[in-house]
Parts: C-alpha cells; structure tokens; sequence
C-alpha cells in the first residue's frame, strides 16, 4: 500500500480537524489531502516524473516539508529527505549518488548552493516560495499512484560519520510497520494527540510524523534550531503532546532554568534515542516530567524500530534491577526479532556481548547502489546492526558499543559507554565522552573527555576515585582532558573519530 492512503483516510474522516500548523499558519486535513494531489500531479504532469524516480528535500523544518513529501509518494515516487545542515557538497554527493532529478529547497539554503564548485552538476532545484513551487502545489490532482508495499518509498541516508553516507532503502512496508509499531508500543493515538516536530523532519522526527498523520492527529512544526523555550510554551499551548528527541536535546531541556517550573501537564510521551541516554540524565527527566519517556533503539537501516523501553519500565522503581532497566534500550518491538552473536554469526549466552542483529518487516531493503555494504549488513536474513550489546535473561537488550568504537586493552574489551555512565554521576559533569588510544604495551588505553557544567570545576582525583568506586581499575581513564564542548554531528551524534585526533594533537 503507498503510504499517501493514510493521509487520504484521514482526510476523509476528519476533514476539518488541523492537520499542519506552524506559527500562526494551519492546514487542516481537507487541505492537506487537496495539496498532495495537486503535487503528485505536478510532479508528473508537468515535470515528468515516472515511478520510481527520485526526488530530494533539501529542507529547513516548515509546513510545506509533510505536504512535499506526500505528493512525492502519492505520484509513486520516492523521497530522498537530506539534513538541512548537511555542507552542500554533502548535498551534492547524495543527489549525485541517488540520481534525484528534483531537489525541493527552503530559501536560506537554495542561497547556499553558490558555495558549491564552479561546474557541480545538479537536478532540477526548486525553492520552496517560489512561484514554481506555487505552481507546483496548483497542479491537476491524480489518485494514488498503484504501488507494491515493496516498492522504494524514503532513501535514509546514514550519518557517515566513518566515510560517505550510505542510502538505506526503505519501502512503503517498512515505513508502515513502523508506523504500526509505534502503535503498538509507544502510544495509542487519535484527533487529540499533538506531535511536535523540534528535532529535522528529514530523519526520526518526520518518520514519527507519519503516525500522527495516519491518525488524524495534528502535527506542530517548531521553527529554528532546537529552543527549550519553544518546546515547553509549544506544551502548554497544545493537548496531549508527544515529540523526539535525541538524548542531547533531553539534556538541554532537564538542564533549562524553566525545568521545574514549567507548565508540562499537557506533555504525554517524550520518545529519545538515536545516542546513549545516561541513567543520571535519565532519573532527572523523570523526576522532572514523571515517567512520561520512552526510549527506542532503531539505526536507519531498520527505522525507529528494533528495541524499546517502555513508560511502565521507567517507572516501576520498586524492581530490583530498575537501575540496570534504565540503562539498557528495552526489549524487542512488536513483530521485531534480534539476537546477539558472535562473529560466525552464533547466538551467544544470556550477559555475553556480541554484535546485535535484528530482522523484522521493518528492515531495508538494501543500500542503495552498494552492493558490497549489503553483502556486510544483510546476511542471511539478519540486519547487521554494528553495534555491540548484550542481552539479559528477561530479554532486555543494553547497548555497550559501536563495535568500532570498543577499546581493547591488555586483551580485555573495555566499552566506553559504561565509563561514560560512571562519569555522568558526578554533579559537576554536563557531557562526556570516553576513547580509546594507541599504547606500546598494552595496545590501547582509556581516555575521557569531560565538559563541565557552567561555573563548575571538575577535578581529576575526584573523577577518578568515581571511576575506582564502581568499576574496575583497568577500565579507568589514564588521562582526562576537559573541553568546552564536545564535537558532534548534524544529528547530535558524538563525533569520537574526532576526539581520538584531538587526543594525538594534545600529546604531540
């Protein structure tokens, strides 16, 4: 089924109910669903466009980004969503590498594709606010496309913060468990549910809008980077109000001077994920919002969707492994199956850390045009994810580590992220980050970057007497440096390839 039917059910049912809205602008479904059919057929009318073809949205968050990208799947074509705060030449390489003949750009960053190199071929571009893209949404409308549910419909391109972005191939059938999925575990939604759009609607964020979409339920874009401000007067304005947030923004918001003592009644689901989560900054958020979060782990590769950790596990405290709950990412989603392997592949015994692999309805197709990274990630019938975990006897799944980025010292595995908990409890630490670095005995040793809180002093006898109190001496930092800031990507991902240069700048 083309997932533009969703958005055509709703519109049917709840005409008049909002549908879109940013700053004082509102489209409700009836116009929602007229503008999608008009785009489709613009798009393939008037530009020619056949099934299948490519179109990239090369877009700020705004209320035109879930119109677009309808009329896109409408028409039977498939989008290729690209982060707004991608360099151009990023931009240039996925249009190149995904063969778009259409690129939908907002205003500010059409301006910015004169930084791109005399003599860069590009599709058609075509600015949001133009008159062609006010053409474009006056097009004669067409029903929806035929379209097999195995059929392309969204290119994810991945982080690449190892090398080039790849594109995930997700179909129409992966994209609709998703949806189906965040029924089933995350919340029941209906015409009253707001789901607020902080984080680029080009990744997390605008996969989740889907859902709402289906449901009738209303849609709210916050304009501007990310605002604590923003986030908490958008809850107080608006019912039952859900959003995604990556762990960073989380942080941004419990560490606010309005947390506390803003008006979070109307709050009803805060889905984080995408990046480990801290127990600490996660005990504080609950005490703050009450047990209203719910953690998922998901790669582009298998949209939102492998494991979750649902509200009742982060508020049943009287458990006697609550703390160890919180840390982990939950069990597997509805219809979802992972293992933990070795490298052969073998599934290994409850607490032993492996590589995590997961097959379910909701897993690409494939990489786009790359075939040798398909024949790394999808092996017989299972997604390699490239992370490391372990799982425990109640099926819980915590995630150690990029395998990448797991520390060998001695002959042990040391897995940062269990560092980075331990050093997230002291009061004076905002962020922090743990790498590994070459040493001539023991082949690698531990490092931590740590980023204070403001007017805070981190001491480096305290941290390590934190580190020697709860974990094993030979996993303990042997150099701490303290920075401003830490280095992260256009998704908040921290950037540890970095660090690791920075650490052999220092020492130089």
């Amino acid at each position: 089924m083309n997932l533009s039917h969703t958005l055509r059910v709703a519109a049917l049912a709840h005409p008049r109910r909002p549908a879109l809205s940013e700053d004082r602008r509102t489209l409700d479904f009836a116009a929602f669903e007229s503008e999608v059919a008009a785009i489709a057929g613009s798009l393939r009318n008037r530009h020619g466009l056949a099934p299948g073809d490519r179109v990239a949205l090369w877009m700020d968050n705004c209320l035109e980004f879930l119109p677009m990208l309808y009329g896109i799947w409408r028409a039977g074509l498939v989008a290729v969503p690209v982060n707004a705060k991608l360099h151009p030449k990023e931009l240039a390489w996925i249009l190149e590498n995904s063969g778009a003949r259409l690129c939908l750009v907002t205003e500010g960053l059409g301006a910015r594709l004169s930084e791109l190199p005399a003599g860069t071929v590009l599709p058609e571009i075509m600015a949001i606010g133009s008159a062609d893209a006010d053409r474009l949404r006056r097009g004669g409308p067409i029903e929806t496309a035929p379209t097999d549910p195995g059929a392309e419909a969204w290119l994810f391109y991945t982080s690449g913060t190892t090398g080039r972005p790849k594109g995930a191939v997700l179909t129409h059938r992966n994209l609709l468990f998703a949806v189906q999925a965040y029924y089933a575990d995350i919340d029941f939604l209906d015409v009253t549910d707001t789901s607020l759009h902080a984080a680029p609607l080009s990744h997390g964020s605008g996969l989740y809008g889907l859902a709402f979409v289906a449901r009738g339920a209303h849609n709210v874009i916050v304009p501007g980077s990310f605002e604590p401000e923003r986030i908490f007067a958008a809850i107080a304005r608006y019912p039952n109000v859900s959003f995604f947030a990556a762990p960073t923004m989380v942080s941004r918001l419990i560490n606010h001077p309005l947390a506390g003592t803003a008006d979070t009644r109307n709050l009803k689901t805060i889905t984080y994920g995408g990046a480990p989560m801290y127990v600490a900054d996660l005990e504080r958020a609950i005490a703050l919002f009450g047990p209203k979060l719910f953690q998922l782990y998901g790669q582009g590769e298998s949209p939102m969707t492998i494991t979750g950790l649902a509200k009742p596990f982060h508020a049943d405290r009287r458990h006697p492994r609550y703390l160890d709950r919180l840390g982990s990412t939950g069990i597997a989603r509805t219809g979802v199956a992972f293992r933990v392997v070795g490298a052969d592949g073998s599934e290994l015994p409850v607490g032993e850390v492996g590589e995590i692999v997961t097959r379910s309805d909701c897993v690409m197709k494939g990489y786009w045009s790359n075939p040798e990274a398909n024949a790394k990630a999808l092996r017989d019938g299972w997604l390699w994810t490239g992370d490391m975990g372990s799982v425990d006897a109640d099926g819980f799944l915590t995630i150690k580590d990029r395998s990448k980025d797991m520390i060998i010292s001695g002959g042990s595995n040391i897995y940062p992220r269990e560092i980075e908990e331990v050093l997230a409890r002291h009061p004076a630490v905002l962020e922090c980050a743990v790498v590994g670095r070459p040493h001539p005995e023991w082949g690698e040793e531990v490092v931590a970057f740590v980023v204070p809180r403001a007017g805070a002093v981190v001491a480096e006898t305290e941290l390590d007497r934190l580190c020697l109190d709860n974990i094993a001496r030979y996993k303990r930092p042997k150099a701490y440096r303290v920075v401003e800031s830490l280095p992260k990507n256009n998704y908040g991902k921290i950037l540890k390839t970095e660090l690791r240069s920075a650490d052999t700048a220092a020492k130089s």
